[in-house]
């Protein structure tokens, strides 16, 4: 399975932006979807995870209910819509796709990842 994200750019402090990612597969396994993100000189961390279904969905807690993950099944693609952005959300977003269905937190659970978008925040 191929993961191919979008919609990382620059935008300043309060901004919002929506990233996407595709999968293509033949076929596309049914499975839990998550962004990871990478800051500057840091670990990669989790951020949110939703399962095949979009049902259930986790959050990392410093989301703070300002970022929404969401799927759509017929087009292959899971968003991540993130408002009130601040310097400290600046990170590489990587989608990736779980060997499951449930959303897991939990990064070993996931084993196709797309190559990044940047996120940058900033004044």
């Amino acid at each position: 399975v191929q993961l191919v994200e979008s919609g990382g750019g620059l935008v300043q402090p309060g901004g919002s932006l929506r990233l996407s990612c595709v999968a293509s597969g033949r076929p596309v396994p049914s499975s839990g979807m998550a962004w990871f993100r990478q800051p500057p000189g840091k670990e990669r961390e989790f951020v949110a995870s939703i399962n095949y279904y979009g049902g259930s969905k986790n959050y990392a807690d410093f989301v703070e209910g300002r970022f929404t993950i969401s799927r759509d099944n017929m087009f292959n693609t899971v968003y991540l819509q993130m408002n009130s952005l601040k310097p400290e959300d600046t990170a590489v977003y990587y989608c990736a796709r779980e060997k499951g269905y449930g959303g897991s937190k939990i990064y070993t659970q996931y084993v196709d990842w797309g190559q990044g978008t940047l996120v940058t925040v900033s004044s």
